[in-house]
């Protein structure tokens, strides 16, 4: 696998790199701004972007805007989004922009690297990772729930995929059986009209309408 960092902080930007490469994950480049970023994007065409947030010159969603830049450049461009904070304006524009692959962690996570490299994998391999904070922060912005129909139990499922959790670690973390699960995951996409389609992944939409709420 071949990431590209995008990180202002020295410490940060080393660390999360040596992380990485002693996993075995190779760091093609590590650079401190947006721009230096979709250069990197264009240059090495890696298999993930790992991007804060804010970065210079303004500090403010540098990176998120880079990040959203960087998949129009490479189509499908599995992005990890790595923040102190909650940007909820661009990062409803970065889940929505794309059908797989994108991520939302808070940098707290990268504490924990089992879990921080498992989420690194997982986006680089098309799924999704968002954090439970940013799950939280992005449904109470929304003002209506189309997810009225869902079952408690149906929610629950959908709150555990948008955790980037697959059929059999759900049915694991619920005590439940892989049908079971299966049967929930194919109400949720029938009560939010996603039909089976060669264009989208379902899944990723389902997540995706759960995070909006709109």
């Amino acid at each position: 696998m071949r990431v590209v960092i995008a990180e202002d902080s020295v410490l940060l930007r080393t660390g999360v790199q040596r992380l990485l490469e002693d996993e075995g994950i190779e760091v093609v480049a590590a650079v401190e701004d947006g721009a230096a970023l979709l250069d990197a994007v264009r240059e090495h065409r890696p298999d993930l972007a790992l991007v804060d947030v804010r970065m210079p010159p303004t500090f403010t969603d540098e990176g998120l805007r880079a990040a959203i830049e960087a998949r129009r450049l490479v189509p499908g461009l599995p992005v990890l989004v790595l923040s102190q904070y909650v940007e909820e304006r661009y990062a409803v524009d970065l889940l929505v922009g794309g059908a797989s692959g994108v991520g939302y962690l808070l940098k707290e996570r990268v504490a924990d690297v089992a879990e921080f490299v498992a989420s690194v994998r997982r986006v680089a391999e098309g799924g999704t990772s968002i954090d439970h904070e940013v799950i939280t922060q992005l449904m109470v912005r929304s003002k209506r729930d189309p997810l009225d129909s869902l079952t408690p139990r149906e929610r629950e499922v959908l709150g555990l995929m948008a955790q980037g959790l697959s059929n059999t670690a759900i049915a694991a973390e619920m005590t439940v059986s892989d049908g079971a699960v299966e049967k929930h995951v194919g109400n949720i996409f029938s009560k939010l009209g996603l039909e089976p389609s060669t264009a989208e992944h379902r899944r990723v939409r389902a997540v995706l309408t759960y995070l909006g709420r709109t």
